[in-house]
């Protein structure tokens, strides 16, 4: 295992994963408004008007001062710990195998980003129309992809060994997190 330069390294692992977290609560909150904002549905007019005016506020200012920078942050101090190296030997990195399925989910993350920035333009087009569980389902996603890319990085070492028990629990934890997301809105409903 290559060993990068190490103060460097650290300080942008530092940043990179202060970054990570602002951009997921960004993340996490931004889909919480959309379900607010689809409640307002059962609300009567004049405070469904007010309601959306105010969360159409809330999701653009949260998204463009502190998602989206953060995103942008997390993505350049990912790429510079990847060059971040020693030697002649750039983007050792790459040739890691539990790095090539962290990024896999890293994708997955961009889908889902692209995803979020779609409902916010129906949202302000005044064309979003789906159901609160739907989107209580898809905040579970930004979930799963968290946890999936924290356990790769943590068992870096031991992932391709451990793959399958990774993946079996992987695979549990996901049907949890949606059982218990169908369990309170089911008792939401009632």
């Amino acid at each position: 295992m290559h060993i990068p330069d190490i103060p460097s390294y650290f300080a942008l692992k530092a940043i990179h994963i202060i970054f990570m977290v602002s951009y997921f609560a960004g993340i996490f909150y931004l889909i919480r408004l959309f379900v607010y904002f689809i409640d307002t549905n059962e609300k009567p007019e004049l405070e469904r008007e007010i309601l959306r005016k105010q969360y159409i506020y809330m999701i653009s200012r949260l998204w463009d001062i502190i998602t989206v920078p953060a995103g942008i942050i997390m993505l350049i101090t990912g790429t510079l710990m990847m060059i971040n190296t020693r030697g002649d030997i750039t983007f050792y990195i790459l040739r890691e195998p539990w790095f090539h399925i962290k990024l896999v989910f890293v994708g997955a993350l961009a889908l889902y980003h692209y995803w979020s920035w779609r409902c916010i333009r129906r949202i302000k087009a005044g064309k979003f129309n789906t159901t609160s569980i739907k989107l209580r389902m898809m905040n579970e996603v930004a979930t799963i992809i968290l946890f999936a890319v924290i356990f790769i990085v943590i068992f870096k070492q031991y992932f391709m060994g451990m793959w399958l028990s990774l993946l079996i629990s992987f695979i549990a934890l996901v049907l949890v997190i949606m059982l218990v997301v169908k369990l309170v809105n089911r008792k939401k409903k009632k």
